[in-house]
């Protein structure tokens, strides 16, 4: 190769703030390594990066050290906003790295939006977003700050729905609880969302895992909008070499005849419903799998029927088993979107944060069953009894299972060529690799 086509690849930048999932950011630029681009993965973390990742061809990664930024300026105590806040602060300091190395563009996160918007601004390097969300929620949190200035109280007065243009209403359960405290003293808010909303018209495209057909309505909207540039290029493929899961067990059981269970890595139901889960289980009468974070707990014992794990599996691989018939699970969007992939149909059991509108998109879907009456946030007790019938009837109903694999059939639909997301993604592919750029 010569050198003025070396000059010519572009050369990308993966920033994640490191707040949140970051097997996106991993996939996406695993993707565009082989899309004749040149990755520089900036890892801001303590701990070094999956070596799976790290190992791949065409992907740098540098190791940058995120030194706490204290500040005496600030009265919010709320550990989250804190390092939030630090994580920004720090950013700063990357501009001399960024100016040095001939960047076509940054990739990063919202929690670094306005930081980073700043960054790119001065240096003249197109800044995109990788959203980890739904487009739903991503769309609320883009018109936030237009909503909050018509009604500076929305989230802590009666109204019952917020309106977002070219969507239907949202109603206000659905909202994060953390969203609906007082306004004027919500940090969450003030200090974080908004400031990055209002950056957002500075992002020249937002990357979302997710794909047309899955939230065709919300994402039509987005585009209407012609606010932002849109790239539904999901359900994003893995990164690492295919393997299998490394449970014998579950490898040795009857296709679609065991529940997975997993409530993600933020588990939030109390004690006493582990223990009302664990006897559903039992009473639905079909073998388990239950990765769960909760340890010591004495009614994880192993049972002829089932399997505990405490701690990590490889849920996508766990996924892929023809063993697996349902998926409960807290409705995680990148759970949903590797269930989609797989075609397992899902209990819904959304718990905070934005999982009720995702467990929204799995009802339409046909994806699986969202049951409403037991998404009070943990303040009621769902009863082993309901829980072992629900569980029974999902693994029984083959209605539930042919919707799942249209939604499969689907999302293989949008990754193969010429579909909804390969199209997307050669769009974004072709903003830097034109002769024009």
């Amino acid at each position: 190769m010569s050198v003025s086509n070396k000059r010519e690849t572009p050369h990308l930048v993966f920033l994640p703030s490191g707040i949140g999932n970051l097997s996106p950011f991993f996939r996406l630029a695993v993707v565009m390594a082989s899309s004749n681009c040149k990755v520089t993965f900036i890892n801001v973390q303590s701990e070094a990066v999956d070596p799976d990742f790290a190992n791949h061809p065409g992907v740098e990664v540098v190791d940058f050290e995120m030194q706490a930024e204290t500040s005496s300026n600030t009265t919010i105590s709320d550990p989250f906003i804190a390092r939030v806040a630090s994580i920004n602060r720090a950013l700063y300091r990357l501009s001399p790295i960024l100016a040095s190395l001939q960047v076509s563009a940054i990739f990063s996160d919202f929690a670094v939006a306005a930081t980073l918007a700043q960054i790119s601004d001065d240096l003249n390097i197109p800044l995109h977003m990788v959203s980890t969300t739904s487009a739903l929620f991503f769309a609320l949190v883009t018109n936030l700050p237009l909503l909050l200035s018509q009604d500076s109280n929305l989230f802590s007065n009666s109204t019952r729905e917020i309106d977002v243009q070219g969507m239907p209403s949202i109603p206000k359960t659905h909202i994060p609880a953390a969203w609906l405290h007082n306004s004027s003293t919500n940090h969450l808010l003030t200090a974080y969302l908004l400031p990055n909303a209002r950056a957002l018209p500075k992002v020249k495209g937002v990357l979302l895992n997710s794909f047309n057909w899955f939230e065709q309505e919300t994402l039509a909207a987005l585009n209407c909008s012609r606010a932002l540039q849109i790239f539904p290029v999901g359900p994003l493929p893995t990164y690492e070499q295919q393997k299998g899961h490394h449970l014998p067990w579950l490898s040795e059981q009857p296709a679609q005849s065991v529940v997975y269970v997993d409530f993600g890595s933020q588990e939030v139901i109390s004690p006493d419903q582990i223990r009302e889960v664990k006897k559903g289980l039992e009473i639905s009468g079909f073998h388990y799998l239950w990765v769960t974070e909760y340890a010591g707990e004495s009614c994880f014992e192993r049972s002829k029927q089932g399997i505990i794990i405490s701690g990590g599996v490889d849920q996508e691989r766990v996924l892929a088993d023809p063993a697996i018939g349902v998926f409960v699970n807290q409705c995680e969007w990148q759970s949903i979107m590797q269930a989609a992939w797989e075609g397992v149909p899902m209990l819904a059991w959304p718990q905070h944060g934005d999982q009720k509108m995702n467990a929204e998109a799995i009802e339409k879907t046909g994806l699986g069953i969202w049951m409403k009456e037991w998404s009070s946030g943990g303040e009621e007790l769902v009863d082993g009894n309901e829980i072992g019938r629900q569980v029974g009837q999902m693994m029984e109903d083959m209605n539930i299972k042919k919707a799942a694999k249209f939604v499969r059939e689907r999302a293989r639909e949008a990754c193969e060529n010429g579909g909804s997301s390969q199209k997307a993604f050669n769009q974004l592919v072709q903003m830097f690799t034109s002769s024009k750029n």
